[in-house]
């Protein structure tokens, strides 16, 4: 079943005469509802796929007006709404590539992601306006054009009077399968992000991970809640949706406990994806949980779960939640399938197996040779045997689009850590550079955080190795307390015992430090070079 299931989505989404827009809208019926867009005050509006349709029609022509054309880069700076989607259509209609700027980016990182690619678009948010102000940042460039949602400066144009006055163009752009949709940036844990081309063909493994893993019915009310402007929402908060036709939730508003809370109650979700961030806001909120959840399917991704989050969630919510991964370059490549014919027992720990379409190794640490079992290495994805990979590189860099694939071109190399059991699950262990090297011992940041996370007092957290003059390395704790926890020397030792008591008397924090937050990238990892930077300036401050 899943094989021949994969044949027929690269049937579809790597056929020569594919064409975005169709594939995603015009194909769909008029009348169907695509997204329930859904106001902080819990107020609502279908937006159904024949007003999709004649939105981005009239969009896209406006946009020719500005000289868009196949190829061009439009950059979009909002946040989740109907106005994003018709954006998107547009864009895609003229098959034009999409550059998603995720709303908490300051000017530099915007300016990275619009300069160089010849952007000439850049659609944004009243809220948001300010940041595309030229600065030092963000130097001035005449040609690239403004729109604005809601009242915008002089000289920029209006998304309303464009959609409202523009000549509709008909028909949609005919790509294929390798034509570029989206140019999204990887955030990276080290050196500039790197710009990601993502075909129209890699809606296959999109829709492949939500067939299989996430079990998206029919009938069901889903709900992705991660942000559009990093790729777990885009993929499969806006495009997969769009490309089976079911109806998603969008929330246009911003994040927050209670209201998330109060969207799964009052709208019925009964399948729900969001990333690690999110069910530990829920589980450390004041606010009770609701009695008239629905919830069917719980699901996860961006970094790994802990067996804390797990626990209450089983307890709390009625269903567990389904650990996945993937990155940017790949989509979804492994992951505790809620599919019928591939659910199997959950590993505590586990991210789980590998999904359709894909396969997924562990390398030995020195060699490009499948590690034994239990053995941690290398996770890298066998190419010859992944009928949906679509990552061919990054635009612009071949040097470091060389070092992601072996010199046979058979592996591509994810830069992660893990072990895969005999089984089959993988279990993640850390970032390759985030492995600390402490006295001959290799030691990943997850198990060492999972077992702090266990502490009443600990709401998250965060390991790094930093430099000792006896052990080559030792480990370093950030803490973010919660509120009503005595972040005192009292709480220190009970962490640094627990963890000797529950993971390994070797591998403790040597120092925890408490802080307020711990930073993340937009799509909610931690950035632990960012801590490892930190301590290093404390200690030559």
């Amino acid at each position: 079943m899943t094989e021949a299931h994969v044949r027929r989505l690269l049937e579809v989404y790597d056929d020569e005469r594919a064409s975005a827009a169709t594939l995603l809208c015009d194909r769909h019926p008029a009348e169907a509802v695509a997204f329930t867009v859904v106001e902080a005050d819990l107020t609502s509006h279908a937006l159904t796929y024949g007003e999709l349709r004649e939105q981005s029609e009239r969009f896209a022509g406006a946009l020719l007006g500005l000289g868009v054309g196949p190829g061009d880069r439009v950059a979009t700076l909002m946040g989740k709404s109907a106005e994003l989607v018709v954006a998107l259509l547009a864009i895609w209609r003229l098959g034009a590539v999409h550059v998603p700027l995720f709303t908490a980016f300051a000017p530099p990182a915007i300016a990275l992601r619009v300069t160089g690619n010849d952007t000439k678009v850049v659609i944004a948010d009243a809220g948001q306006r300010s940041k595309l102000t030229p600065s030092a940042d963000l130097p001035d460039d005449p040609s690239r054009r403004i729109v604005v949602v809601g009242d915008g400066e002089p000289g920029d144009l209006s998304f309303r009077e464009m959609l409202a006055g523009a000549a509709p163009l008909r028909g949609a752009a005919v790509t294929g399968g390798a034509g570029v949709l989206v140019e999204l940036f990887t955030s990276g844990t080290t050196g500039t992000p790197k710009a990601v081309p993502i075909p129209l063909r890699a809606l296959a493994g999109f829709q492949a991970y939500q067939d299989f893993a996430l079990d998206v019915r029919a009938d069901d009310v889903f709900w992705n809640a991660a942000d559009p402007g990093w790729a777990y929402g885009l993929y499969y908060a806006i495009m997969t949706p769009m490309a089976t036709g079911r109806r998603s939730l969008l929330l246009h508003a911003g994040f927050s406990a209670e209201l998330t809370w109060a969207v799964l109650e009052r709208f019925g979700v009964t399948n729900f994806a969001a990333a690690p961030t999110v069910y530990r806001a829920l589980r450390n909120s004041a606010a009770p949980v609701p009695d008239g959840l629905r919830l069917r399917h719980c699901s996860s991704a961006g970094e790994p779960l802990t067996p804390d989050v797990l626990e209450w969630a089983s307890s709390k919510l009625g269903v567990g939640v389904y650990d996945h991964y993937g990155q940017t370059e790949l989509g979804m490549v492994v992951g505790n399938a809620w599919h019928p014919d591939l659910r199997s027992e959950v590993k505590p720990g586990s991210m789980g197996r590998v999904l359709p379409g894909f396969a997924v190794e562990v390398l030995r640490e020195d060699a490009d040779v499948v590690a034994e079992p239990g053995e941690r290495g290398r996770v890298a994805v066998d190419l010859p045997a992944s009928p949906l990979v679509w990552f061919r590189g990054y635009r612009d860099a071949p040097e470091r689009t060389a070092a992601r694939f072996s010199p046979d071109g058979r592996w591509y190399y994810t830069g992660d850590v893990a072990a895969k059991d005999a089984d089959g699950y993988l279990t993640f262990a850390s970032r390759d550079d985030d492995v600390i090297l402490m006295a001959g011992y290799r030691i990943g940041p997850f198990d060492v955080e999972s077992v702090l996370q266990q502490h009443s007092a600990v709401a998250e957290c965060a390991v790094v190795g930093v430099p000792d003059a006896l052990r080559g390395e030792v480990i370093v704790a950030y803490v973010v307390a919660r509120d009503g926890a005595s972040a005192d020397t009292a709480l220190v030792a009970e962490l640094q015992q627990l963890v000797k008591t529950r993971f390994a008397a070797h591998a403790y924090p040597r120092e925890v430090h408490f802080v307020t937050e711990l930073p993340k990238t937009p799509s909610g990892k931690i950035q632990r070079f960012l801590l490892r930077e930190r301590h290093s300036n404390a200690q030559h401050a």
